[in-house]
């Protein structure tokens, strides 16, 4: 086979289903998964039973076969999917979101049958994450079911969908010291230092993700050794310390100093606006100071990222 014709959206032409399809995959990258952070959540029922409910949401889903395309589908309200009880021994099972097309595989017919429907895949890997190979299907949530129940509560359900294609929004905050700031407290303590290192940012309503690298290019360090250590801080979740270990004496010296974190986002900060800024703490051990002036360069690099809740 050659080119399919007519190109898609050709006046006066008759395109075939699978010329749509090419054109989900194309949109979606040749990605799989749901749409969104909470869409196809699995839960447990209402009042907990012999099932599981699956949430509103969209998802695409590629075809097993090159040039099948991917299909797009999406669930309002909750769909009930039935779970067989356990016997003597535990099991686990792999809900999916599976796509029936009687063109690739099936005798399903589009007229009065579901080619789209959530299955259950029973007797899977305990570590399964991810559905057969050939199969035309994207993976909801694994059922890892204790031996002799009938009921399945949340605490069985592992989730492992994907987003298909995960939203990130990158941003550069930067500073540049307008006049010197030190600190030269050798206390033990951490402060809130340098002021200028300090961002108002918002935190995008799907974020779960935050990763942060705050470059200070021209810190000043003199009087004597340096031992210190700077953190980043967004609301009130610390970032890791990043030390400081300086034994060049009593000049003045330079250095170029990386903070980076990888923080989980709260459910409380997303669609908020929170401050993230730098805070150091000096040692005792040594009792040379550190400042920032205007030869200093201070870089918040900020990206957030999109994936399931």
């Amino acid at each position: 086979m050659t080119l399919v014709q007519p190109p898609m959206l050709t006046h006066g032409g008759t395109h075939p289903a699978r010329a749509f399809r090419m054109m989900v995959r194309d949109l979606a990258r040749g990605s799989q998964g749901v749409t969104e952070a909470n869409d196809l959540k699995v839960r447990q029922l209402s009042t907990p039973g012999s099932g599981v409910r699956v949430g509103d949401g969209s998802s695409v889903i590629r075809g097993a076969s090159w040039g099948q395309g991917s299909y797009t589908q999406y669930n309002v309200g909750d769909a009930i999917v039935p779970v067989a009880p356990t016997g003597a021994s535990g099991r686990s099972d792999l809900l999916m979101q599976r796509v029936e097309d009687p063109e690739y595989e099936g005798n399903r017919d589009p007229a009065k049958d579901d080619i789209g429907y959530f299955q259950v895949l029973p007797n899977v890997s305990a570590t399964t994450t991810a559905v057969p190979a050939g199969m035309t299907a994207i993976p909801l949530a694994r059922l890892d079911i204790p031996p002799n129940t009938a009921t399945i509560t949340d605490a069985m359900i592992k989730d492992v969908r994907s987003i298909a294609n995960p939203r990130r929004d990158r941003r550069l905050y930067t500073a540049f010291p307008s006049s010197s700031s030190s600190l030269t407290y050798q206390d033990n303590k951490w402060h809130n230092w340098p002021g200028a290192a300090r961002w108002t940012i918002a935190v995008p309503e799907w974020a779960v993700n935050l990763k942060a690298v705050t470059t200070f290019a021209g810190l000043r360090m003199d009087s004597a050794n340096v031992f210190a250590s700077m953190q980043q801080v967004i609301g009130t979740i610390q970032g890791q310390d990043t030390v400081i270990d300086d034994d060049q004496g009593k000049g003045v010296r330079r250095s170029t100093i990386v903070l980076a974190d990888n923080i989980g986002v709260t459910a409380a900060m997303r669609g908020t606006n929170q401050v993230l800024y730098v805070q150091t703490y000096m040692s005792k051990i040594e009792t040379g100071n550190l400042s920032v002036d205007g030869a200093t360069s201070i870089v918040c690099d900020v990206e957030f990222n999109e994936g399931v809740i």
